[in-house]
């Protein structure tokens, strides 16, 4: 209870401020933000606040006091029947009313008469009866005019409870540790049972509603699909089961419940991705749709795009890079495999290579045709061009066949079945059925295989 100066000091603070209560109550350490704007209010309506509290009215007045007083006194004392003639007060003020009106009155008021009692003689009379009957206890009972369960707590207080009721016991029940374990057993193999029809439930939902598996790992699956699978089965299971069997906390299980009853907030924007992907032809990437919806007056960021993109299974067909290949195909006789994959080399000039190589770079494609002898790895003759034509090849076998020319060396070039070395330069026209050797008689053409042409 806060005094007078204080609730003013809180109240003139609070209008200096500016009606602010976060900041008053920061401040002052005190009261609560709705004390403290009751407290404005009454001093806006009074322009003060009062001195003190009042009492608190009374519930019920004097006058409905002395009327339940004097109805217990008249209609036999009792608490419940005053209650529901009156339909007031408690039980607790209604006894409180009474020791207040009767002092005298030292036990306590209630509403319940004592259990009769029964005489000795007519106990024993029907323990004896419930050993030596012939009929049912019930009919025994009924002839000393008590019921069937007073019959045995009169058994139970003479000769105590582990004494039989009937001499002709049937013993047909197995030791009781024999059937402790029996029931533990049971027990244990219905929670088995149980657990095993749980866990065929759940993968029958996963395959039916996830397309999963059969045997697919319910603790791999993600908490959304998890979440899916306990609706299924929440109605066949108890909450807790399905969350322990599928390692799902209950905090995540309501997240993802309450995030799938949320509605789409890109509902209108997917159908706007979709639209302007159709009728672009398919080409748009995530950067020309953002683009796109910008023009719209939609602004959404780029991963939104991408992830919106995914979901609606928007892919953009893109062409695969080509690499340059030189073969055209047999467009005419190939020489001999002289070679035969033994790149080894006993003298320079015995052995050359050839091939061509693209490079890219930023200003383009690059193509680069050397000669290397097998002997020590030595660049015979090499040109360089930006395109792979018969200008390319030609110039680099010039360069090679006048390294030999005037010697009795006759090297073999050795190279992959590509168009270059198929064209008039390298061969005659129109080449001849068998080729081996050049028009220039100088050097000797090997082609490898057809599978074999990666290793020139």
């Amino acid at each position: 209870m806060y005094s007078y100066e204080d609730r003013m000091r809180a109240v003139a603070l609070y209008i200096k401020l500016g009606k602010r209560p976060k900041a008053t109550i920061r401040q002052l350490g005190y009261p609560s933000k709705n004390a403290l704007k009751g407290w404005y209010l009454e001093y806006e309506h009074h322009l003060d606040l009062r001195l003190g509290f009042a009492p608190r009215a009374p519930k019920f007045t004097q006058a409905q006091k002395e009327v339940a007083v004097e109805h217990y006194r008249t209609h036999g004392r009792c608490v419940s029947a005053t209650m529901r003639a009156l339909g007031y007060p408690g039980r607790a003020t209604l006894t409180a009313w009474v020791r207040e009106a009767f002092p005298e009155t030292s036990e306590a008021v209630t509403g319940r008469t004592g259990r009769p009692r029964y005489p000795d003689a007519l106990k024993k009379a029907g323990v004896v009866g419930l050993y030596t009957r012939q009929e049912s206890a019930q009919a025994l009972a009924e002839k000393l005019g008590v019921c069937r369960p007073t019959l045995y707590n009169w058994k139970n207080q003479l000769l105590g409870p582990e004494a039989p009721a009937f001499m002709k016991r049937k013993n047909n029940l197995p030791p009781v540790p024999e059937r402790k374990e029996l029931e533990f057993q049971l027990e244990t193999l219905q929670h088995d049972i149980q657990k095993l029809q749980l866990e065929h439930d759940l993968l029958k939902k996963a395959n039916e509603i996830l397309k999963k598996d059969l045997g697919v790992d319910l603790q791999l699956l993600s908490n959304r699909e998890k979440t899916l699978l306990v609706g299924a089965l929440k109605d066949l299971y108890q909450l807790p089961d399905l969350l322990a069997q599928l390692g799902l906390a209950r905090s995540s299980y309501f997240y993802h419940r309450t995030r799938m009853r949320m509605s789409d907030k890109y509902l209108t924007i997917r159908q706007n991705i979709t639209e302007i992907f159709e009728a672009n032809r398919r080409c748009y990437g995530y950067r020309r749709l953002q683009a796109s919806l910008a023009k719209q007056s939609v602004t959404i960021s780029e991963k939104v795009v991408q992830r919106l993109m995914k979901q609606e299974n928007l892919i953009v067909a893109t062409p695969k890079r080509r690499r340059y290949r030189s073969y055209l195909g047999e467009i005419s006789p190939a020489p001999e495999n002289l070679i035969n994959r033994d790149f080894q080399a006993t003298a320079p000039n015995e052995k050359w290579l050839t091939d061509i190589t693209e490079f890219h770079i930023p200003a383009g494609k690059v193509y680069l045709s050397p000669i290397i002898d097998c002997f020590d790895g030595l660049v015979i003759s090499w040109s360089i061009g930006t395109k792979p034509d018969a200008e390319l090849v030609n110039t680099m076998l010039d360069a090679a066949i006048e390294t030999v020319t005037g010697t009795d060396e006759r090297p073999i070039v050795h190279s992959d079945r590509g168009a270059h070395y198929r064209w008039p330069g390298w061969l005659p026209d129109p080449p001849p059925v068998t080729i081996t050797i050049l028009p220039q008689n100088l050097i000797v053409l090997s082609f490898p295989w057809q599978e074999l042409c990666p290793p020139s």
